[in-house]
């Protein structure tokens, strides 16, 4: 995924809002505004008609994937729209529609495919799984001396009262923006946690290091899917 790790996906911010367009909480320009900072655009066309082929398609809402190699999240086949989403770390999911981002220059190019039904983890499970994974990590880290060769990955450790904001539209349940910003907050830990790998560690601790954030970076893609999947949001 090439955006920063404080940034919501390409998908993420589709699915929200093109949820809450097709549920009539977003007007049409609104959603095209946002959708422009990023120049999201329907592969061959432009925003609009990526609204308009949701709709068209019968699409109630739209749910984020964030595949990874081995871990399918979000995705129910078929296998070309996978092996896309896979390529891509991205997609959403919109009925039986399909769309995988890819950008080209200053755009966001989407391609349509056929999507079937996916399973998911809810927003509660999410949630707990995510604060689990982050006081695990945090004491393992702290025993790895994790301040020693990434200070940045320790001072966002003891600061997650700190969230990033993340800009939501109108209908998104509060709990689930919240959770969207605290798995973004994982998210980024991991990265800083990873950079500069065979620099001052040896292979051991570079192992010992993976082996403690992979629980983290799944949880925390667990919660952005989550966070971002109407379909498994509470009622209230």
């Amino acid at each position: 995924m090439s955006t920063s790790p404080l940034a919501l996906p390409h998908s993420a911010v589709l699915a929200w809002w093109l949820t809450a367009w097709l549920r009539g909480h977003e007007q049409t320009d609104h959603v095209l505004d946002v959708l422009a900072g990023d120049t999201h655009l329907l592969e061959g066309g432009s925003a609009l008609d990526l609204l308009a082929l949701a709709r068209s398609r019968g699409a109630a809402y739209a749910g984020l994937a964030l595949p990874v190699e081995g871990d399918p999240l979000g995705l129910g086949g078929p296998r070309d729209f996978n092996a896309a989403a896979m390529d891509a770390g991205q997609a959403v999911v919109a009925g039986s529609l399909g769309l995988v981002p890819e950008e080209q220059g200053e755009t966001v190019q989407w391609r349509a495919f056929e999507a079937d039904r996916r399973q998911l983890p809810d927003v509660g499970e999410a949630d707990r799984t995510l604060r689990e994974a982050l006081l695990g990590a945090a004491d393992s880290l702290a025993g790895l001396d994790v301040a020693r060769w990434r200070p940045e990955a320790a001072d966002a450790l003891m600061n997650l009262h700190h969230r990033p904001t993340v800009e939501a539209p109108l209908g998104t349940p509060t709990r689930c923006v919240n959770l969207a910003a605290r798995g973004l907050q994982a998210w980024a830990i991991v990265d800083l946690a990873l950079v500069d790998d065979g620099g001052a560690l040896s292979s051991y601790e570079v192992d010992q290091r993976r082996g403690v954030l992979q629980p983290l970076g799944r949880a925390a893609r667990r919660a952005l899917v989550a966070a971002c999947s109407p379909e498994v949001w509470p009622d209230r």
